[in-house]
């Protein structure tokens, strides 16, 4: 069989038949697996990245909430008594909103529109109940719940890729 190059028949030289050998698409197929394998990784780390971004968003709007309702409470906005830290007694209380103490009608005070989770709590757990609650009277470096919602914490055991375990951010 023969094949024709730039006009002129070439005697012996065969026509190759169109497409990819088995063996060809087996090698292409391999390389892919392994480049896939080495972006499982990247991926697992994209993961914990977006997590503790989301970790971080949540503390700020739950921090600055609370924050919000004592600043509330010492401009006389929330009623309290004598002997309260004025922060809320549960953090229910910032979503479901306080009576406004200055306004003439029954106008309540809202400082968050829904609780946010935990991203790396159990998903059985309602919003509220997956934070680490820190009341006004307990100790920073072993919090506990107690009158009032002073700060929250993650209950996560598990440790941050700037090394700091979540349950200190």
């Amino acid at each position: 069989m023969s094949v024709w190059v730039a006009g002129a028949r070439v005697p012996g030289l065969r026509r190759r038949g169109r497409g990819f050998t088995l063996l060809e698409m087996m090698i292409v197929v391999a390389i892919l697996g392994v480049l896939a394998l080495g972006l499982l990784p990247l991926n697992d780390l994209a993961v914990q990245r977006a997590k503790e971004s989301e970790l971080r968003a949540s503390l700020r709007q739950i921090r600055g909430a609370l924050d919000a309702y004592r600043r509330a409470a010492e401009e006389g906005r929330v009623e309290r008594k004598a002997d309260e830290s004025g922060y809320p007694r549960r953090l229910e209380d910032l979503v479901s909103g306080v009576k406004d103490a200055k306004a003439a009608d029954s106008r309540k005070i809202y400082f968050l529109r829904r609780i946010p989770r935990d991203p790396f709590a159990d998903a059985a757990l309602p919003a509220e109940r997956s934070w680490g609650l820190r009341s006004y009277a307990s100790a920073p470096d072993s919090p506990a719940e107690g009158r009032d919602v002073f700060d929250v914490y993650s209950r996560s055991e598990r440790v941050g890729l700037n090394g700091v375990p979540y349950r200190q951010w």
